[in-house]
């Protein structure tokens, strides 16, 4: 065997004392790294039980992922029928209550209103007509008192006119059979006997057609005051009639001009330029973003300590859990989901299974966090209560 270098084998045994305290080093290093796993897992468990245990054991809060903004939104609906003119917004557009969403055709609205004020004005004159017609009719009821008492008189004459004929003609015919009177004599006599019964029957007729005229003009003025009695030309029914058809037209006139009915964003405008829209036709809605609410759909079994009043946090996916919004239950629905469905489960059958209900509850946003943070209508939300005070 070859004699090795003394050179070499002194490099060596300088190997030999170096690799061993790096060696005991690495295996230095391998045990930390082992004890360091073994502590971050026994951590990572600990909070994963502590975690599932919250979970599970965490009576103090209820939550859920199945909640949804939503808002008391306006439609827009025109109340009368006319073709669109403007349409002065857009969808997206924040409008304020009051301000002017559409106008539409207003000709025929104006020749109505022309209508029903010339209406109007001819009812006051027929009234003030008719209320100077009873001083008329009564004083034509004080003119056939004068003819009755005319007519009276001239019986009153015709009577003895009659009277004394008679008397006469009894007379001359006692005379006439002595021949103490001629027979021309007794003809007269008898002819102003016969005239004096025409005119006694002619007066009479004429107090009775006197009366009757009397009867006719108290009639008159009876119906005539019928219709004013008890009424001044502001409160006649007819007056009134034409009154409100006349605020009708007005306020037709009015309508043309389709104005916000409370401030929010103009959404699913269906309405344009030159379009005829019948009264009632929905053309707009006016989401009310300031007021928006969250309808959380809770399982029944979490509800058991949830009252209305209570606080509430939520974050919506919107923007994440760097803003949490704070609101309150404001109250329940009156059903279920499943129970106002359009076509309801039907339980009563018998391949019944049970399913896990789900029951609105509403929730009520802080204005101010809505200005800051706004949301809109079918944002996802996610809705934590506090049920800790609830019993």
């Amino acid at each position: 065997m070859a004699e090795r270098d003394p050179i070499e084998l002194q490099q060596a045994e300088n190997l030999e004392e170096v690799s061993v305290p790096d060696a005991e080093r690495a295996a230095d290093d391998v045990r930390k790294k082992r004890r360091k796993k073994v502590l971050l897992a026994l951590v990572a468990a600990k909070l994963a039980i502590a975690g599932g245990a919250w979970m599970f054991f965490d009576d103090a809060h209820v939550e859920t992922d199945n909640a949804y903004v939503s808002a008391d939104s306006a439609q827009v609906t025109p109340l009368v029928s006319a073709a669109v003119t403007e349409v002065a917004v857009v969808n997206t557009q924040m409008v304020h209550k009051g301000d002017v969403l559409l106008r539409l055709d207003d000709s025929d609205a104006r020749l109505a209103l022309a209508k029903a004020e010339a209406e109007f004005f001819k009812a006051r004159r027929q009234y003030s007509q008719m209320a100077a017609n009873g001083g008329s009719l009564a004083a034509q009821i004080n003119a056939r008192d004068a003819d009755v008492g005319q007519a009276r008189a001239q019986l009153a004459s015709a009577e003895a006119n009659f009277g004394k004929a008679r008397i006469d003609l009894a007379r001359r015919s006692e005379l006439a059979e002595s021949g103490a009177v001629s027979g021309e004599e007794l003809t007269n006599a008898r002819n102003a006997y016969s005239s004096a019964e025409a005119n006694l029957a002619l007066a009479r007729a004429g107090v009775a057609q006197a009366a009757a005229m009397r009867g006719a003009a108290r009639e008159s003025w009876a119906a005539n005051e019928a219709l004013i009695a008890g009424s001044t030309i502001d409160t006649s029914p007819e007056v009134a009639a034409a009154k409100a058809k006349l605020q009708q037209a007005r306020l037709d006139l009015e309508r043309t001009v389709i104005r916000a009915p409370i401030d929010g964003v103009v959404t699913n405008r269906q309405v344009q330029v030159g379009q005829r829209i019948a009264a009632g036709t929905p053309v707009m809605t006016l989401v009310p973003i300031g007021k928006v609410y969250v309808d959380a759909n809770f399982k029944e079994g979490q509800l058991a300590k949830v009252r209305p009043g209570q606080e509430v946090e939520l974050v919506s996916d919107l923007y994440g859990g760097d803003v949490v919004y704070h609101g309150r239950v404001a109250g329940f629905s009156g059903g279920t989901g499943s129970a106002f469905a359009l076509i309801p489960a039907q339980n009563a059958t018998g391949n019944w299974i049970k399913v896990v209900q789900r029951l609105p509850v509403r929730i009520t946003l802080d204005p101010a966090e809505l200005a800051k943070h706004p949301l809109r209508v079918g944002l996802s939300m996610e809705a934590k209560i506090d049920v800790s005070g609830g019993k």
